[in-house]
C-alpha cells in the first residue's frame, strides 16, 4: 500500500464519521446510538473482524507459530463462533475494535521508515484509534456511555463532528503532498 493511500483511507473515514454529525443528520445519530447493541452490526463487524483475523492466523510464517497455525485457527474460530452465544452484548463494539486493530497494521507499515514528516499526522490518528480500540475492546459499554454524553447537548455532536471532519480533511489534503 502506498503512503498516499494509507493517508487517504483514514482521512476519508474520519470525514465519513464527522460530516453527518456536523450536518446533524438524525438517522446517523439514531444509528450511532443503536450501534453498540445492534445484532446486525455485531454480525457484520465481528464477523468481518473474525474472518480477517483468522486469515492472518492461517498465513502465519513458521517464525510466528506457523507450525501450529491449524490448531490456532480452529481455537480462534471456536472462540469467534462461541462469542455470539456467550457474550452477545456489545459484540458490535468488539468487532469494530478488531477491525481497527487489524486495519492499523497495513497503514502503519506504509508509513514505516518513510521520509515525509507529514506522515506523522496519519500515524498519530492511527495510534489514537489503536488506543481507543484497546480501551473499548476491554470496556465496550463505554461506547454507549460516550454516545449518551455526545447527544446529551446538541452542540457536542457538531463540535466532535467538526474535529473529526476537519482532521479527516487535513489528512486528505496531506495525502496528496507526498
Amino acid at each position: 500500500m502506498s503512503l498516499t493511500l494509507a493517508t487517504l483511507i483514514p482521512g476519508l473515514l474520519l470525514l465519513a464519521l464527522g460530516l453527518p454529525l456536523v450536518l446533524n443528520h438524525s438517522g446517523y445519530a439514531a444509528a450511532l446510538k443503536a450501534f453498540p447493541r445492534s445484532t446486525t452490526a455485531a454480525y457484520v463487524c465481528f464477523g468481518a473482524g473474525a474472518v480477517w483475523f483468522l486469515n492472518a492466523i492461517w498465513h502465519l510464517s513458521p517464525a510466528d507459530f506457523g507450525d501450529y497455525h491449524v490448531l490456532l485457527f480452529v481455537g480462534f474460530a471456536a472462540v469467534a463462533v462461541l462469542s455470539f452465544k456467550s457474550v452477545p452484548d456489545f459484540l458490535a463494539v468488539r468487532g469494530l475494535c478488531v477491525l481497527v486493530l487489524m486495519g492499523a497494521m497495513p497503514l502503519l507499515d506504509a508509513a514505516y521508515m518513510e521520509a515525509p514528516q507529514q506522515r506523522k499526522l496519519m500515524v498519530a490518528a492511527v495510534y489514537v484509534a489503536i488506543a481507543l480500540a484497546i480501551w473499548l475492546g476491554a470496556q465496550p459499554y463505554r461506547m454507549r456511555d460516550f454516545n449518551g454524553w455526545l447527544f446529551a447537548r446538541p452542540g457536542r455532536a457538531r463540535a466532535v463532528g467538526s474535529v473529526l471532519a476537519g482532521y479527516g480533511l487535513l489528512l486528505c489534503g496531506v495525502a496528496f503532498t507526498y
